[in-house]
């Protein structure tokens, strides 16, 4: 019950990151901000790490930072993709993301309770179709945000499952610090080939160190969930973040819910039940 407790709780602490994130990226540089935030982030672990002074295992180390990476290339097309509009096109197939550790978790021997074997996809199901908008944009957006929409699904999907992979076995800080290492090599040299100075306007710099700080706290609660329970299960259960982004979205911004959402948003609850109860 840990394990569920705190994969939801990640995927709670995701959706407002992302929230927060996208909002950020309509008006400003969506690889900035990413940069921006990701470093934020890494220097509140650096400073948590040195707290706790837990050992740093290579093992840990190198996965994280291949899923860092992984992370860091979903990071820059999802926000990519909120900044040119497509949200309705790339939220849906990015929540799919948690399906790649899925099925790579119970290829590799991992073998839940048959009620949270159902659960699991009824969960992933509603976080797809909460996503869902009505709203797009142009023929030429929707090529792109297609590609951005994959390359952000099979991102996101390779750092969930390496993350969880090197939070196992008590090594959870080098984990997060591994991704982070990663996340940060790959933006710093997307800046470097473009050119680009990460420099947000004084009024913009909170909210970005909010949304890195956000961004690690969720990365923590999924290792932490991913040493506790089964990959399979707390990987989609901390990838159910697009309902939590649809609902602040309407509170928030005043963004209508509509009803194919909000079926989404019941069936995936109707997921996380039968997850606990499996």
């Amino acid at each position: 019950m840990a394990a569920i407790v705190l994969a939801l709780a990640s995927s709670l602490v995701w959706g407002t990151a992302d929230f927060w994130g996208g909002t950020l990226t309509r008006r400003l540089a969506a690889l900035t901000v990413a940069a921006v935030s990701q470093a934020a982030g890494f220097a509140g672990l650096l400073v948590v790490w040195g707290i706790v002074g837990e050992p740093v295992e290579g093992r840990a180390i190198w996965l994280g930072a291949l899923g860092g990476l992984g992370g860091g290339i979903g990071l820059a097309c999802f926000y990519k993709a909120l900044a040119i509009g497509t949200m309705s096109i790339v939220s849906p197939i990015s929540a799919c993301g948690a399906a790649l550790p899925l099925v790579i978790s119970l290829a590799t021997g991992e073998r839940p309770g048959v009620i949270a074997l159902v659960g699991a996809p009824i969960a992933l199901a509603g976080a797809v179709i909460a996503s869902v908008q009505e709203h797009g944009a142009g023929p030429g957006d929707r090529r792109q945000a297609l590609l951005l929409a994959g390359a952000t699904a099979v991102g996101f999907g390779v750092f969930i499952y390496l993350l969880g992979r090197a939070g196992q076995g008590g090594s959870e800080f080098s984990a997060l610090i591994g991704a982070r290492l990663g996340s940060l090599a790959l933006l710093s040299t997307g800046l470097l080939l473009l050119r680009r100075t990460p420099r947000l306007p004084r009024a913009a710099v909170p909210a970005a160190v909010a949304v890195g700080i956000l961004d690690t706290l969720a990365n923590g609660l999924f290792v932490a969930a991913s040493a506790r329970g089964l990959l399979s299960i707390v990987a989609v259960l901390g990838s159910i973040y697009p309902v939590v982004t649809v609902v602040l979205a309407h509170f928030v911004h005043g963004e209508r819910i509509t009803r194919v959402q909000v079926a989404g948003v019941s069936v995936a609850l109707v997921g996380v039940a039968l997850v606990s109860a499996g």
